[in-house]
């Protein structure tokens, strides 16, 4: 069974067509990368399938573990395994990150029907998690992203990912504004994820990791870092080519032009 599947999407913001029929399909263990030029339907993507307000649906369907997924709230579609980095993290001053993280992992394990971690547990998996992306544990009392650097937000997503281990981790330009070292980490940590990294600091076996990662980038960059499976164009709201990270070369060589000829 595929983690998701996208068939015939087709997405309306504010009553203009963006998505005109995007189909999309990830099995357990691998990466895919979308790449594109501004404005071709990259974000408005990743926000129909963590289910974001504004995003009218008008064709198609999003198949997540076998679920139609497209009438459920954002919070539905986390419980069941699906997890957006945003682009843009933003701020949420007054409360901490420890309180953020810790209220996020108990109701996603409530909604499991699995009992809270305690405050031990719960501290010692998230100073492992942010030793290993170099975040200073003292992030944990400040408030969520406040004050934060552009590489400290980005890193903060991605704890959140190996934290909450969902089953498909939809990454939203995660590597734009992000130094070569802080890039470095960020890759990291996807690929610690996509290797089956578990949130207690254990390794899964390779026939265990049944997890998913869909990458939205501009840059090549990044998949030097973390290398696709598969690599799609997304243009004037449709995947107009599809192949392996040489793509991503030809990309960076050549730029779209050569896809309208």
């Amino acid at each position: 069974m595929k983690i998701i599947e996208i068939n015939n999407l087709h997405v309306n913001v504010e009553g203009k067509p963006i998505l005109r029929g995007v189909n999309l399909g990830i099995a357990p263990g691998e990466v895919h990368a979308i790449m594109g030029p501004n404005g071709s339907g990259k974000s408005t993507l990743a926000n129909v399938l963590a289910g974001r307000p504004g995003y009218e649906i008008v064709d198609g369907e999003l198949v997540f573990l076998g679920q139609d997924v497209a009438a459920m709230e954002p919070e539905e579609r986390a419980q069941s395994g699906l997890f957006l980095a945003f682009q843009y993290p933003v701020e949420i001053p007054g409360v901490s990150n420890m309180e953020f993280l810790k209220g996020a992992l108990d109701s996603l394990r409530a909604a499991r029907e699995e009992p809270p971690l305690s405050t031990v547990e719960f501290m010692k998996r998230v100073r492992a998690l942010a030793a290993r992306l170099d975040l200073n544990p003292e992030f944990l009392k400040r408030g969520v992203n406040e004050g934060f650097s552009g590489g400290e937000k980005k890193r903060n997503e991605i704890l959140q990912m190996l934290l909450l281990e969902p089953r498909l981790a939809v990454l939203d330009e995660t590597d734009s504004g992000l130094d070569i070292d802080a890039l470095q980490v960020v890759a990291r940590g996807v690929n610690d994820y996509r290797d089956g990294l578990t949130a207690a600091g254990e390794m899964l076996d390779p026939g265990q990791v049944e997890r998913a990662v869909l990458l939205i980038t501009h840059y090549q960059r990044l998949l030097d870092h973390i290398v696709p499976d598969f690599v799609h164009v997304l243009t004037g709201g449709r995947i107009v080519e599809s192949g392996d990270r040489t793509l991503a070369l030809k990309l960076e060589e050549q730029g779209y032009a050569w896809l309208a000829s």
